[in-house]
């Protein structure tokens, strides 16, 4: 995938999940808070698997018995972002939700590329990076500001 295209599909991604907590929370009205969470994952399971199917190779599921403890934590965290997420969009609103969730996000990404964790290239953190991070979180506090 060339840059211009990851950066558009990125950005596309961020639009959707930017709905995701106003979705579930809509969601959990008709089935829970836990109901929703799950639905919503039991759906996002499927869209993969299906792509899985038809655009992955399933036969590297093979390879499943390597797992390791650290390899979940992804899974955690889509978990989490779910469930949270629900629940926190209703006394923070979608937009304060989805700041804080960016800023963590943030945080964590640099550290995990400074000391190269999960196998990630090694990223010094620099004077722009922190900038950067640092406006994310100027911008998380003007949006989660009541």
């Amino acid at each position: 995938m060339s840059r211009s295209v990851a950066l558009v599909c990125t950005l596309a991604a961020g639009l959707l999940v930017g709905l995701q907590p106003a979705s579930n929370a809509a969601l959990s009205k008709h089935v829970g808070d836990l109901g929703a969470a799950f639905v919503s994952l039991l759906v996002a399971t499927a869209i993969v698997g299906v792509l899985l199917l038809v655009a992955g190779h399933p036969r590297q599921l093979s390879g499943v018995n390597a797992i390791r403890p650290e390899h979940l934590v992804g899974a955690l965290g889509g978990a989490v972002v779910v469930a949270v997420g629900l629940v926190a969009v209703r006394p923070l609103g979608a937009g304060a939700v989805i700041a804080l969730l960016v800023a963590g996000q943030a945080i964590i990404s640099v550290v995990a590329d400074r000391f190269g964790w999960f196998g990630l290239h090694h990223v010094g953190i620099d004077a722009g990076r922190v900038f950067g991070v640092t406006l994310v979180l100027a911008g998380t506090l003007l949006v989660t500001r009541t």
